[in-house]
């Protein structure tokens, strides 16, 4: 029987790699494997995304949750994880904004998804250039090997060119996608919620494992 894997199911996914790998950069920095799990949760994260964009029922509500939560989680990236870079979720904000704009204007995608790709180093949100660049690729995922190349590629010249070897684990994070089966799931509202909810309870943890008695 083949496996297959839902929307919530994905989601969890993308939630447990996230958790890992920020436990790792919050409680156990040495280890790196914990950083290398959580190479698998963005990718997942992108695709979700574009799923998003192309079946919401309201993408202004949809990119207003985004950046309203963007705001809020700020504080909690630079105090829990040291983040310096506006977070992930400007980074999907920014990709929601290049995924629908191409779609409204097809003749144009391929510069629009440029553009949006340069966005992202101006505007040096996480994951930069290869964050949008990941979103675009994963929405037009099939499992063929043309795409495979394509993504293969984008992560060696993230290695080569940018010297970000440490995200080449994402690679195989499509793997999961190909078993998803489209369907929706579970409800997931709390998803995005999540992401500054999560790194408060990790924060403080933090503060109270500090705490001398």
């Amino acid at each position: 029987m083949k496996l297959q894997l839902n929307n919530y199911q994905i989601k969890l996914l993308a939630a447990i790699f996230m958790v890992i790998d920020h436990v790792g950069i919050v409680f156990f920095p040495q280890v790196f494997m914990f950083r290398v799990i959580g190479r698998l949760s963005f990718p997942l994260f992108a695709w979700l995304l574009a799923q998003g964009e192309r079946y919401t029922r309201s993408f202004p509500r949809y990119l207003q949750r985004l950046v309203l939560l963007g705001l809020l989680s700020q504080p909690l990236y630079v105090l829990t994880l040291s983040g310096t870079r506006p977070n992930i979720l400007f980074t999907l904000s920014l990709g929601l904004i290049t995924l629908r704009l191409s779609r409204k204007w097809r003749e144009y995608k391929y510069l629009i998804w440029v553009l949006g790709i340069i966005a992202a180093e101006l505007l040096r949100v996480e994951y930069g250039a290869y964050g949008v660049a990941a979103m675009c690729l994963l929405s037009i995922f099939t499992p063929t090997i043309h795409w495979w190349l394509a993504w293969m590629g984008l992560h060696l010249f993230d290695a080569i060119a940018v010297s970000n070897v440490f995200q080449l684990p994402a690679i195989v994070t499509p793997v999961f996608i190909h078993f998803a089966n489209q369907q929706k799931g579970a409800s997931a509202r709390w998803f995005y919620s999540f992401y500054p909810l999560h790194l408060l309870v990790l924060f403080l943890i933090f503060r109270l494992s500090q705490v001398r008695f």
